[in-house]
């Protein structure tokens, strides 16, 4: 479907807009890619452990005082 004039007038204007935003705040986009790798490998580690054996909190600590 066709846009009309005033979409894509609007279309212009909203990439300008970001072009901006990436330009003059990087630290947003940043901060942004950071959040999302970090939300990442946390989904990441919930899956991991939701299909692993299930341990006692005392074979947890276990085994840390083990690595000290």
């Amino acid at each position: 479907m066709p846009l009309t004039a005033d979409e894509t007038k609007l279309k212009k204007l909203l990439k300008a807009a970001v072009v901006e935003v990436l330009e003059e705040r990087r630290d947003l986009v940043r901060d942004a890619l950071v959040d999302a790798v970090e939300d990442i490998g946390l989904v990441s580690a919930i899956e991991a452990g939701s299909r692993s054996k299930t341990i006692s909190r005392a074979e947890v600590f276990k085994t840390l005082r083990k690595n000290r």
